[in-house]
């Protein structure tokens, strides 16, 4: 009976009310379990110093807002509602409601490099050079594939021309590659594969076509091979999507053996891999050697997406798709019809950029930068959150996964909401599966938008609220 009592003098809101949020507060956390049956009446009224009439009123709202059920003759018991359906919408209006007002937060949602490191007055340095050198054509369409100039750079740098440019297609970041990739390829009914947990974005995409999708659980080195080939098996696959290093939202960084067992499985079934390359320039670990799933493939399996926004600055909107031979018309058709073309400046600013080699040495800035700041946030999660929950060292990326441990009763939206209200945001897990309820015991914690002091200070104060 001790959970549940409460001071309900503290404050001028009606006591009834204050009783009821509680008691949903107490139910959301798991103290108090689904199906559990709430004290009678009488006995909750003497334990509050209320009248009946008040815990009456308190029930009636709780059973109204769906959180408790009445039985006839036995009593009021507590009703978890699923709660994890409509996180998704908080979540978002949440982060716009506060987007004016970031800087009063510790911001541990971001996913994207500060802005505050990035070389404004140099891209401006070139973005007004290709104005002159290019004048008014900077500014008109492109062919459908996009600016030449860049996707020679493309293959040039990234590549060392084992990619040729015209089998480059520019696109609006790395969601747009997905979207028209589902569009070329994706029918109502066909059948995705995705990890478990996955990339919020691309689970979206896939529901929005009407595909069937299977989940496989992420190891510490990539999918379970043993349970995607069952499902292989079992169904036809077209495709499977992956980040292959510092998956979202793992962290966890695909083996160079796993890779390669999962080509030869896209070839036995006849699926393709969609390659989302997620951060893989942002390598800590020194004994990490970079080999994407494309640079492995050698039967055209994989349809590679990589997103300059990503690392460089979102506001660019810029990425690049390869796509194999037998979808590279369909694949450029779907582009077309979702947008004619990428902004022209924007991509031939990017390639001077990268041509004069400044994304060379704003790559090698931001990883010394950031290794700091991950060896940092590494030792405080050990040092304050260590006995409540588990993740693994990724070696790299701009975030860290947790798993909050059995023993304690809070799940990741109660502790959304509780780090909201000290100012600090995070990412419930639940935002990342097919079937949210997978997520209530992970949270996300990103490093990209917060320093040293605001890392350790969060950190301090999500370990508070997990104590409660």
């Amino acid at each position: 009976m001790k959970k549940y009592f409460i001071n309900v003098n503290e404050e001028e809101t009606p006591k009834y009310i204050i009783i009821e949020r509680h008691i949903k507060k107490l139910i959301d956390s798991n103290k108090i379990e689904d199906g559990e049956k709430l004290p009678s009446i009488r006995v909750l009224a003497q334990l509050l110093g209320v009248n009946n009439i008040t815990v009456v009123n308190a029930y009636k709202k709780l059973e109204n807002e769906g959180h408790a059920v009445q039985k006839m003759g036995s009593g009021t018991y507590a009703k978890r509602k699923d709660i994890n359906r409509n996180f998704k919408r908080e979540y978002s209006e949440t982060l716009k409601k506060i987007s004016g007002n970031l800087q009063e937060y510790i911001d541990f949602t971001g996913e994207t490099p500060s802005s505050s490191f990035f070389p404004v007055k140099l891209f401006k340095d070139v973005l007004n050079n290709v104005l002159d050198r290019d004048g008014a054509d900077a500014l008109i369409y492109q062919e459908a594939l996009g600016y030449e100039g860049l996707r020679k750079s493309i293959s040039n740098v990234f590549w060392k021309n084992r990619i040729r440019s015209n089998d480059i297609l520019i696109v609006s970041g790395a969601q747009q590659g997905i979207d028209i990739v589902s569009k070329a390829l994706i029918n109502t009914n066909d059948s995705v594969i995705v990890e478990k947990p996955t990339y919020s974005g691309a689970l979206s995409v896939f529901k929005w076509r009407r595909a069937d999708i299977f989940e496989v659980p992420m190891g510490e080195d990539g999918i379970d091979i043993v349970k995607l080939e069952k499902i292989l098996k079992k169904n036809t696959i077209k495709c499977f999507y992956t980040m292959s290093y510092f998956q979202n939202p793992t962290a966890v960084s695909y083996s160079e053996e796993k890779k390669i067992q999962i080509l030869k499985l896209a070839d036995i079934y006849d699926f393709y891999i969609i390659e989302d390359d997620y951060l893989s320039e942002l390598i800590y670990d020194e004994s990490m050697v970079y080999k994407s799933f494309k640079s492995l493939d050698k039967n055209d399996r994989v349809i590679y997406i990589k997103s300059f926004s990503k690392i460089f600055l979102p506001g660019i909107r810029i990425g690049y798709l390869i796509p194999p031979a037998n979808f590279k018309e369909s694949i450029q058709n779907s582009k077309i019809n979702t947008d004619i073309s990428t902004s022209s400046l924007m991509q031939r600013t990017l390639d001077l950029y990268i041509r004069k080699g400044f994304w060379k040495e704003y790559i090698a800035n931001i990883r010394v930068l950031y290794k700091n700041r991950y060896i940092y946030m590494e030792q405080c999660l050990r040092k304050h959150l260590g006995d409540k929950v588990d993740f693994i060292s990724p070696g790299g990326g701009l975030h860290f996964y947790m798993k909050i441990k059995d023993s304690l009763k809070i799940n990741s939206i109660t502790l959304f909401r509780l780090a909201k209200e000290k100012k600090v945001l995070l990412t419930p897990g639940i935002l990342f599966y097919k079937s949210p309820s997978d997520g209530e015991k992970y949270f996300k914690l990103g490093f990209s938008q917060t320093d040293e002091e605001g890392i350790e200070k969060g950190i301090k104060i999500i370990n508070n609220l997990m104590e409660v």
